[in-house]
């Protein structure tokens, strides 16, 4: 049915000519919008197909995903069969009343067997001319976070009416521009998510993977780092560790790049194109945190950033994401910005990457001020938050940081400062192999002592056989009878339908892991890893992709009620854990850890 599936973007073209969209000058969710919108049932949504092309559409009250896919199909030439349409983890079938109003849709091709190196759905319908009627720049939210975001959206809409154009940030492996107002002043970076590392848009020769894929870190998907940049931003509650105003927009101009399948930018560069993109504003500093030494760096400063990045379970947080101002902050010190939070909330834990691990501000106990904040957070609230003004988001990154947030909390009220909470976090890598950190064997633990648990109580339930799955089966004589299935339950059918304590790397071999939980309640964990052919000494450009780390442990596998009993035993096993690192059992030999910044 369509001959140009795989052509390169050949125009931006909205889908206004199906439905008008609500008018709109420079951002399409103020007051009096989202007023039309919610009185009449109308919903303002975006689909970006896998290549990174978007189009904006207005939903009805009565419009469903079948009718969503004949409109895109007149538009891109893509038959309805051979796509899907997904929303986070929700692939839409058919309703769609769990779409938010300024939620972003990914359009995917229906292959099984597709590679990574597959061409994209990019639109080739040239009969459709009529551009989106809507302003340069669209906020995807109504929080009220987001006040100073609208402010420098106007700003820039000023300045691109005047001719003054946004310009390319060189540096780092992803399409990055900053935005410029009236006076030629950068107010804000833009990061679209089709250029990131590896997406199918990236102007940097990183391309080879679909948005959706793994991407720089296995557990942070190509496409979804512009989510993240926002959720950590939405998390910071009351500025708590100067984390720049972040919002997630639609956003259009001549500048953006588009590949052809190739991977090779396209000549023509007077087309504008609209992607989705995190929209920064823009710090004016003097230096990042990898210029100078730590040493004049305020305690409450390293605190407050370490306290954020434990919440968010960042696995990039090295000193070039760490902007230095003088004179910023108060009575006149260091003020430190933390920025690029791309790759917090994974899907699973990994090794994450605290640069102020090591620093001697990290090993200052916490203060009055710092313990009230974190006793003050609310991990469910926070993932109620994120749920809200980013509903595309995965549940298993949600389940990471209310087990973060948790941990963070109650080893606090333990009296553990900042380096030993990291520390704890953080893999070993010893003999050449990769050790489970001491948060990952809790885990474990806790997931072993859920299946015991589970044991013990179907042991105790009387034996009734009732209801038996029957199998009929017939022979060639003609005889017919019946079977009943009667095969017992695994104990490892919990979650993820394997051992719970085994390695969940699908591309490495079988290995084992052993956690004995004592009559003491100690927790000890041995372990008994493949071996990464890596040496401490290495050094690896930032341009290649991270190494392939183990995973351990999976949250988003379980059901409801699984995660509930899982988050209770966790906590039980907290208290005896953090006894044994004050008693100094554990964490005082030097830790060898093989953390990698990914630079991104």
């Amino acid at each position: 049915m369509s001959g140009n599936l795989d052509s390169p973007v050949q125009t931006q073209m909205a889908l206004s000519v199906f439905k008008s969209p609500v008018g709109r000058n420079h951002h399409g969710n103020d007051t009096m919008e989202g007023v039309k919108l919610k009185t009449t049932g109308r919903r303002r949504i975006f689909i970006q197909t896998e290549s990174g092309c978007v189009l904006g559409m207005d939903l009805d009250r009565n419009d469903n995903a079948h009718m969503v896919k004949r409109r895109l199909q007149i538009a891109l030439n893509v038959p309805t069969e051979e796509s899907s349409l997904t929303f986070g983890d929700l692939i839409l079938k058919n309703d769609l009343s769990a779409i938010r109003n300024y939620s972003p849709l990914l359009l995917t091709r229906n292959l099984i067997h597709r590679s990574s190196s597959s061409p994209c759905l990019s639109p080739s319908g040239r009969d459709i001319q009529q551009r989106d009627r809507s302003g340069p720049i669209e906020i995807l939210g109504h929080s009220s976070n987001f006040t100073k975001t609208k402010e420098l959206v106007k700003e820039i809409a000023i300045a691109l009416n005047n001719g003054i154009d946004p310009i390319p940030v060189h540096g780092g492996l992803g399409g990055a521009y900053y935005f410029r107002n009236i006076n030629g002043e950068s107010v804000a970076i833009v990061k679209p998510t089709d250029e990131e590392p590896f997406a199918p848009n990236n102007p940097k020769g990183f391309v080879g993977k679909a948005l959706g894929q793994p991407g720089l870190k296995r557990s942070v998907r190509v496409g979804e780092t512009g989510y993240r940049e926002v959720a950590a931003y939405l998390l910071d509650h009351n500025h708590f560790a100067n984390v720049p105003p972040t919002a997630l927009v639609k956003i259009t101009h001549s500048i953006f790049n588009v590949n052809d399948v190739s991977g090779t930018r396209e000549k023509n560069k007077k087309k504008h194109f609209s992607k989705i993109a995190s929209f920064q504003q823009f710090i004016s500093h003097d230096y990042d945190a990898s210029d100078h030494g730590t040493s004049n760096f305020p305690v409450s400063s390293v605190h407050r950033i370490g306290i954020l990045d434990i919440r968010i379970f960042n696995t990039d947080r090295h000193a070039g994401n760490l902007l230095v101002r003088i004179g910023g902050g108060q009575f006149g010190q260091v003020e430190l910005i933390p920025i690029d939070h791309g790759l917090c909330l994974p899907e699973n834990l990994e090794d994450p990457y605290f640069e102020w691990i090591h620093w001697p501000q990290s090993s200052i106990p916490f203060s009055e001020d710092e313990l009230d904040y974190i006793e003050s957070l609310d991990p469910f609230r926070d993932s109620e938050i994120l749920k809200s003004e980013l509903p595309m988001i995965r549940e298993a990154c949600l389940r990471v940081l209310i087990l973060s947030t948790v941990f963070l909390k109650e080893a606090a009220r333990f009296g553990l400062c900042l380096a030993e909470i990291g520390e704890m976090m953080s893999r070993e890598f010893r003999r050449g192999e990769e050790e489970p950190s001491e948060l990952e064997a809790l885990c474990m633990a806790a997931r072993r002592a859920v299946v015991a648990e589970r044991e013990k109580h179907r042991e105790q339930q009387p034996f009734v056989l009732s209801s038996p799955k029957r199998e009929v089966q017939v022979q060639e004589d003609g005889i017919v009878f019946e079977i009943d299935d009667i095969s017992p339950i695994s104990p490892f059918q919990f979650g993820y339908g394997r051992n719970p304590l085994s390695k969940l790397e699908e591309e490495e071999e079988e290995e084992e892991e052993e956690v004995v939980l004592c009559a003491s309640g100690d927790v000890h964990c041995v372990s008994r890893l493949l071996k990464k052919n890596l040496s401490l000494g290495e050094h690896r450009s930032a341009s290649e992709q991270a190494p392939g780390s183990a995973c351990f442990v999976k949250l988003g596998d379980m059901k409801e009620e699984e995660w509930g009993i899982f988050l209770e035993k966790f906590q039980e096993l907290l208290g005896p854990a953090f006894g044994q690192r004050k008693s100094g059992v554990v964490g005082q030999r030097l830790r060898q850890r093989l953390g990698t910044s990914c630079q991104f």
